[in-house]
């Protein structure tokens, strides 16, 4: 029953819950657990399968890694499920070797025994739920994701259920509160670091600075040779080359003539005006 002790703890089902669950209701892939029924016992002596607690218990359940390889370790060693598919016991998780359901008192006696030989007190197996809900509380977990998780119907009940473990997560609270303003007063009194312990943002200025006499060419130093004329370096650009420009045409003749403005007699020619 180890596997089903490492299953209580690590999930935090009720003992009814874990003890009706069936194979179909594993998703290991998915890593969550589907809670549709409860295992319970009339008189103690009559095993029904019935419906969870409250509205709110019906749903799925996240399981860690170790609850997933007891689940794993307990697939090998699980009876083949009964031939009448009408059997509402048939593919249990948890059951006995011919296939019946495991009744309630077997498991709390199983837990007793264990408790006898470890030395420790004896407790009930509902005692492994409350154990879940103590260590999510005491690492911090808020409680709404607790309540969720343990599938309580209202954050009252969880609140109400685990009122100390609230109260000593509230007195961690405010130590924390405590440490941090106390640090940061001493911090306030240390003296100022010196210039290269600063942070860089401190330094952007000067860094800007820097680039820009890197960038601007420095003047020149003072020589002897700072005023004398330096020849001028040689260029291999060429002049222009030059235009043609075409002169008009004269309209002065050969014979001293130009042509007329307009024409008079046969010749189209007047004598030019000196």
């Amino acid at each position: 029953m180890a596997d089903l002790f490492e299953i209580l703890i690590g999930t935090g089902t009720r003992k009814g819950e874990t003890l009706g669950l069936h194979w179909d209701d594993v998703h290991l892939e998915q890593g969550v657990l589907c809670v549709r029924c409860t295992l319970s016992a009339i008189d103690n002596n009559r095993l029904v399968l019935t419906t969870p607690k409250t509205r709110s218990s019906r749903g799925w359940v996240a399981i860690s890694p170790r609850v997933a390889a007891a689940l794993r370790h307990r697939a090998p060693t699980a009876p083949q499920p009964r031939s009448d598919p009408a059997d509402p016991f048939a593919g249990l998780v948890f059951c006995q070797p011919d296939g019946r359901p495991l009744a309630p008192h077997l498991v709390l006696d199983r837990l007793h025994r264990l408790s006898d030989e470890a030395g420790v007190p004896r407790v009930t197996v509902h005692d492994l739920r409350h154990l879940a809900a103590a260590i999510t509380i005491t690492a911090g977990v808020p409680l709404t994701v607790v309540s969720k998780t343990l599938r309580h119907s209202t954050l009252s009940t969880t609140a109400n259920l685990y009122s100390h473990l609230t109260q000593q997560a509230a007195r961690e609270a405010v130590d924390t509160i405590d440490r941090t303003l106390t640090s940061a007063e001493k911090l306030k009194h240390r003296p100022c670091p010196s210039a290269w312990m600063r942070p860089p943002r401190d330094h952007i200025h000067s860094l800007r600075e820097s680039l820009h006499r890197l960038r601007t060419p420095a003047p020149p130093a003072f020589s002897t040779s700072a005023n004398q004329p330096h020849p001028r370096r040689a260029t291999t650009l060429r002049p222009p080359h030059p235009r043609k420009h075409e002169r008009p045409p004269s309209r002065s003749r050969e014979n001293g003539l130009r042509p007329a403005t307009t024409q008079v007699g046969t010749t189209g020619f007047e004598p030019a005006t000196p």
